[in-house]
């Protein structure tokens, strides 16, 4: 009788131990928002994100911080509340006040999410090296609570003049000084991947205030935040716009598309009494990628690009050249590449008419 129960015992025990590997490999993954009150208040980009993971079929995810929102977004459709914004508090403060390890103890996340950076724009009077010295502080004690981590940084989304006079430009340098940041801090353990939310984004029509997203805004951040982030859980951190180095042909002719297959389109974004803030997108109307392109125009009322990002942009007297950065010049067929820029404007702002041309080979 013994012996036939310690036999069905064991039994038991090995269909345990043949389930198990599949039940660790859908082991969740605790995902944090880490930010102030874009992420905190109402912070619907979170919602909107959560809606895609799950429609995508990404449910071994759990959205964890010590903080929640109560279901305020009233999306239509139910989300994960709990998160790490934390309203009014910048980046410099919580490394120098030490206030990330207990959130960190206490949410135990796999991945983090940073949009951090705008309460630090504020004045303008506290140095980039400043901002980059808490982010490296943020990633050490975030590395100290799990050496495995997967951390997202965003390029945060722009603030309008209207909202603060020096902020625009603060938040392009930022943004324009983490790519070599992250670059320089990331492991293979602990990866560090950058999200773009800036580009594409109006710091007007995008925002309620020039600061905080409306509803268009938020649904930008997740669609921003989404891809990135859909890489990481599927164990890659590698950018879609890398591609495989190839031995080049003995002979490498540059090809132009047909003509008319390049259309750039030229809005501004943001404007304010002496300058603007730009943006230029290049469409591939052809039926290949490109390999690279050149974007043209030519201002009319004594415009000066003093800025820019995502393109290598040049002025000769009125006339602005844009040519793709190194990781943006192939568009595929029917895609799009978009670059901005910051100008001053000494009288009235008209939109020029932009043209572009592709390359290909």
């Amino acid at each position: 009788m013994k012996q036939r129960v310690l036999l069905a015992v064991l039994l038991a025990v090995a269909a345990v131990v043949g389930v198990a590997p599949v039940a660790r490999a859908a082991a969740t993954v605790r995902i944090m928002a880490l930010g102030d009150s874009i992420t905190a208040g109402p912070g619907c980009w979170r919602a909107k994100l959560w809606h895609s993971l799950q429609t995508a079929g990404y449910t071994g995810i759990d959205f964890v911080g010590t903080q929640s929102d109560g279901g305020g977004c009233n999306p239509g459709y139910p989300y994960d509340f709990d998160h790490e914004g934390h309203g009014g508090y910048s980046a410099t403060g919580i490394a120098g006040n030490d206030q990330l390890p207990p959130w960190l103890a206490a949410a135990r996340p796999d991945v983090v999410l940073m949009h951090l950076g705008t309460n630090d724009m504020w004045g303008g009077y506290i140095p980039l090296q400043d901002k980059l010295n808490a982010f490296t502080k943020l990633i050490g004690q975030m590395r100290a609570q799990n050496s495995a981590m997967k951390i997202i940084v965003a390029q945060i989304i722009p603030m309008s003049a209207a909202a603060c006079a020096t902020c625009p430009a603060d938040v392009v340098t930022l943004n324009n000084a983490l790519p070599s940041w992250a670059a320089g801090l990331s492991t293979s353990q602990s990866p560090i991947v950058l999200a773009d939310l800036w580009t594409g984004y109006d710091a007007v029509a995008d925002n309620v205030d020039g600061v905080h997203p409306n509803d268009t805004g938020f649904r930008k951040m997740a669609d921003a935040w989404y891809p990135v982030l859909a890489r990481v859980l599927g164990g890659s951190t590698t950018p879609p716009t890398t591609t495989p180095t190839t031995t080049p042909p003995t002979t490498a002719p540059t090809t132009a598309p047909p003509v008319g297959a390049c259309t750039a389109t030229y809005r501004v974004t943001s404007q304010w009494t002496g300058g603007f803030q730009g943006e230029v997108t290049v469409s591939n109307g052809s039926s290949s990628a490109s390999s690279g392109w050149t974007a043209t125009f030519t201002f009319a009322g004594g415009q000066t690009v003093t800025q820019a990002w995502n393109a290598t942009v040049t002025q000769a007297g009125a006339t602005v050249t844009a040519r793709n950065a190194e990781w943006n010049g192939r568009i595929t067929a029917g895609g799009t590449a978009t670059f901005g820029f910051l100008a001053s404007s000494p009288g009235t702002n008209t939109n020029p008419a932009a043209t572009c041309i592709l390359t290909t080979g």
